[in-house]
């Protein structure tokens, strides 16, 4: 009994150069997003209330600048005095 081993082989490479050719053949896919002019205009805007929302409120430079002025004694006059009661009495409006 004779067994044909060179038809099985052959069956074997046929089924892999079958397999390679379709793997060549295959387009790759990829996902892919687009977003609209009015999204990216959206996304700055949030972008930029977030970082207006974390700066500080208060500016300690010139709270510093000011304590400064308010501890030297010859800054504290009658002109001063009198411009901070008139921006007082314009704010009520008196």
């Amino acid at each position: 009994m004779m067994i044909d081993k060179v038809g099985y082989i052959n069956l074997i490479q046929h089924s892999k150069n079958a397999e390679w050719n379709n793997q060549v053949n295959r387009t790759v896919q990829t996902d892919s997003i687009t977003l609209s002019a009015e999204a990216k205009e959206k996304s700055e805007l949030y972008q930029a209330n977030a970082v207006v929302a974390s700066a500080s409120d208060v500016r300690m430079d010139r709270i510093a600048e000011l304590k400064q002025k308010i501890n030297d004694p010859s800054y504290i006059n009658d002109v001063i005095i009198n411009a901070t009661a008139d921006r007082i009495m314009d704010i009520f409006g008196l």
